[in-house]
């Protein structure tokens, strides 16, 4: 366990630079005490490492030392073969790329560990895209990746669903994420940081180098707009009251915050399951609801439950006229 936390503490610091020993306790999850032990280990097994006192101070390992203490583990060298998506790096240009790679990984790796490896590679396949959708096509989502690789503002041409649709706009791009099979370029714009959905640009003009927040973290931004997206998503709640089979399939017809929503407040009271949900809109809970027919009765808020019933009441017209 000790040997593979020192062979890490040596991996980080070979590839992030120099690092404060608080800051390596917590990327291995030691304390700082323990960081303190490990350095005067690898100073007293050669390893040219240094540290600098204050406040911009921290462990470096001398200028052009290099550890050859790379070696795979059998679950390490798996697992690369699941790491990649082969759609995604062939959008982003990189498909040959990625292939020559795993060709000179595999060609590395000792005979058994190559094939438990390909074994991996032939048993799990990763598909991106959501069911009943298709990936996206996104034309210039190559210039884009190349801008945000590069660090090069960019004019878009970029269409989106208000009026005007068509706008213009000059954004300094922080980095691509791929959902459900959709690309979505994050970019600082003249005030803030927005996200776009690459397929909707309909035009690229590369700008001039810009300097990239050195502070932004890409995932965790990411995060953070999926919840705050949710929080403007969902305004309001519904009651509503599901019989045995309609709470049997409520969650294969909603989206997995409505489905917890409803097993966290569920009370069961005699005629069926009670639960309480969020809405995005009286209109948009109504078209949910009627899908599911006669397994669920809105019983809150009124105009929810008076447009379910207008529209129960005019399928009657139209089928049993």
């Amino acid at each position: 366990m000790r040997a593979s936390r020192l062979v890490s503490l040596l991996l980080l610091l070979q590839t992030k630079g120099r690092m404060t020993a608080s800051a390596l306790a917590s990327e291995l999850e030691v304390s700082v005490r323990t960081i303190y032990r490990d350095v005067e280990s690898l100073h007293a097994a050669g390893v040219p490492l240094y540290g600098d006192a204050g406040p911009t101070g921290g462990y470096q390992l001398l200028d052009g030392y290099r550890t050859r203490l790379t070696g795979l583990t059998e679950q390490e060298a798996e697992s690369l073969f699941l790491a990649g998506l082969p759609g995604a790096a062939a959008d982003l240009g990189l498909g040959d790329a990625v292939a020559a790679a795993q060709l000179k990984l595999m060609a590395a790796l000792p005979s058994p560990m190559r094939d438990r490896a390909s074994r991996m590679a032939t048993r799990f396949h990763l598909d991106a895209p959501s069911w009943y959708y298709d990936a996206e096509r996104s034309p210039l989502l190559e210039v884009v990746a190349d801008a945000v690789w590069r660090e090069r503002s960019i004019e878009v041409g970029y269409r989106r669903w208000r009026s005007p649709e068509d706008v213009t706009r000059v954004l300094r791009p922080l980095g691509l994420v791929l959902k459900a099979g959709r690309w979505y370029l994050v970019a600082l714009g003249s005030s803030r940081i927005s996200t776009y959905r690459v397929a909707q640009i309909q035009s690229v003009v590369v700008l001039e180098p810009f300097e990239r927040p050195a502070d932004f973290d890409l995932a965790a931004h990411w995060a953070a707009s999926l919840e705050e997206f949710q929080a403007r998503q969902y305004t309001g709640t519904a009651v509503i009251r599901l019989s045995a089979r309609g709470w049997e399939i409520f969650d294969s017809h909603v989206l997995p915050v409505v489905a917890r929503a409803a097993e966290e407040s569920v009370v069961e009271d005699g005629a069926g399951f009670r639960v309480t949900i969020p809405i995005e809109s009286v209109a948009h809970a109504a078209g949910m609801l009627l899908r599911m027919g006669g397994e669920v009765e809105v019983l809150e808020p009124a105009e929810l439950r008076e447009q379910v019933t207008a529209a129960v009441r005019r399928l009657a017209e139209l089928y049993l006229a």
